[in-house]
């Protein structure tokens, strides 16, 4: 059965989706930008502070399924500027451990409200 994870640790949905959806042993994750969940605001800086925030709002919402980053099995990393990646991945290795989950890296026109990056996962209990 499907259930829907939402926290307040982590910026509410900005339109008509969840935070993340459990199904069976994965928990699906919809893609985080950085917004300061007390504020629902961006936060300032560049693609490192926003990475962080990201990661932050990340790990907010696996918590909430009692999930760390040790689940994800797969994640989609958006960037607006590839010449970026070396700043995000310096953060994103702060956050995710061997073994690394697979992850793909896609450039983008545009994020919503002018973030650089915006992350999305997949994650199992299954060890």
């Amino acid at each position: 059965m499907k259930k829907v994870i939402a926290t307040t640790e982590a910026p509410a949905a900005v339109g008509p989706y969840s935070q993340a959806v459990a199904i069976g042993n994965f928990l699906f994750c919809a893609g985080q930008i950085p917004l300061d969940p007390a504020t629902n605001e961006l936060v300032a800086g560049g693609v490192t502070e926003q990475t962080t925030r990201v990661c932050q709002n990340i790990r907010a919402v696996l918590a909430a399924n009692g999930m760390t980053f040790a689940n994800v099995v797969k994640s989609t990393v958006f960037l607006v500027d590839l010449g970026q990646f070396a700043a995000m991945n310096a953060v994103y290795s702060q956050f995710f451990s061997e073994p690394f989950p697979a992850r793909s890296t896609i450039q983008v026109a545009a994020l919503p409200k002018g973030s650089q990056v915006e992350i999305e996962v997949i994650a199992s209990s299954e060890s």
